[in-house]
C-alpha cells in the first residue's frame, strides 16, 4: 500500500519553492502575458516558469514519474502521476490580487492522494493525504457542522466564455436568496481548500486535474461531501461540487434547480 504523507511533503516543499519565484516575479512592474482559449483565458511567463521549476524538482526527487501540468501538458497514466497548476488564479495574479495559489497532487490511477495548495501572498499552505486529514499549516482542519443552507457561504466559479458567463451569472443570481452569501475567488483549488464547508465550481476538466483535483481531495479530507467532474450529471460534465454533509444534499437540489447543469 502506498503511504501517501510522504508527497505530501514532497508537494509541500515545491509549492513553496514555486510560490516564492512567482512571487520574485510579480514584482516586476511588468508582468508578461499571453492568451489561451480566449481573451480572458491568460498565461503569464510566471505559470511557465513556475512549472518548469516544478518539473524539474519532481524530476529530481521522483525520477521517471509522469507530470500533467496546465501549460506543458501531459498524460494521466496507470500509477503514481503528478498534476500541476503553477499558477491557480493566473487572472488575479497578472491585476496583483492576492488570491492565486500554487497547486500540486499525485494522483494514483487517477485519483488524488496527496496534494499541497500554496498561497504566496501570505505563506500559508493546505494539505492533505488521503485516508490521513487536511491540514492549514499543521492545523487539522473541519467542515462546517451547519443544516441550514440559508446561514452557508457559496463559493463559485465562472467559465472563460463570454455566453456562458451570462448564463452562469443567471445561475448564481438565483442562488443568492438560498445561501447567505456568495464570493468568487477566482482560483478553484484556493476556493475548495479555504471555503470547504460549501464550493461549488464549473471549470474545465484540465483545469480540474491541474487545479481542484487538490482543492477537491483537501475539503474531502476536512470531512467535506466532493462530487468530482463527470459524476454530477445534473450540474453538469465538468461540475466540481463540494460542501458540508449537514447542507450537501439540499445544495445539490438547488443548483440542479436552478439550472446549474444547463450552463
Amino acid at each position: 500500500m502506498l503511504d501517501p504523507r510522504p508527497l505530501v511533503d514532497i508537494a509541500a516543499a515545491i509549492g513553496r519553492e514555486a510560490g516564492a519565484l512567482v512571487q520574485r516575479m510579480r514584482a516586476s512592474a511588468v508582468v508578461s502575458f499571453d492568451t489561451k482559449s480566449t481573451s480572458t483565458d491568460v498565461v503569464t511567463e510566471a505559470d511557465r516558469a513556475s512549472e518548469q521549476l516544478v518539473r524539474t524538482r519532481l524530476s529530481e526527487s521522483r525520477p521517471g514519474e509522469p507530470v500533467l501540468g496546465e501549460e506543458e501538458g501531459g498524460t494521466v497514466v496507470e500509477g503514481l502521476t503528478w498534476v500541476v497548476d503553477p499558477i491557480d488564479g493566473t487572472v488575479n495574479y497578472l491585476y496583483g490580487i492576492p488570491w492565486y495559489s500554487v497547486s500540486i497532487a499525485a494522483q494514483l490511477n487517477g485519483e488524488s492522494v496527496a496534494g499541497a495548495v500554496f498561497e504566496p501572498a501570505t505563506g500559508r499552505m493546505w494539505t492533505a493525504a488521503r485516508g490521513h486529514g487536511a491540514f492549514l499549516d499543521g492545523t487539522p482542519l473541519r467542515v462546517s457542522a451547519t443544516t441550514d443552507l440559508s446561514l452557508s457561504l457559496l463559493g463559485y466559479g465562472f467559465a472563460y466564455r463570454a455566453e456562458r458567463r451570462q448564463r452562469q451569472a443567471d445561475t448564481w443570481a438565483a442562488m443568492s436568496t438560498r445561501v447567505r452569501d456568495l464570493r468568487r475567488a477566482g482560483a478553484a483549488s484556493w476556493t475548495c481548500a479555504r471555503w470547504p464547508p460549501v464550493a461549488s465550481t464549473p471549470t474545465p476538466s484540465t483545469a480540474w486535474a491541474a487545479g481542484t483535483g487538490r482543492g477537491g481531495l483537501i475539503a474531502a479530507e476536512a470531512g467535506a461531501v466532493v462530487r468530482l467532474p463527470g459524476t454530477s450529471p445534473e450540474l453538469g460534465e465538468d461540475a466540481t461540487f463540494a460542501a458540508a454533509p449537514g447542507v450537501a444534499d439540499e445544495m445539490y437540489a438547488a443548483l440542479a434547480e436552478s439550472g446549474f447543469g444547463k450552463v
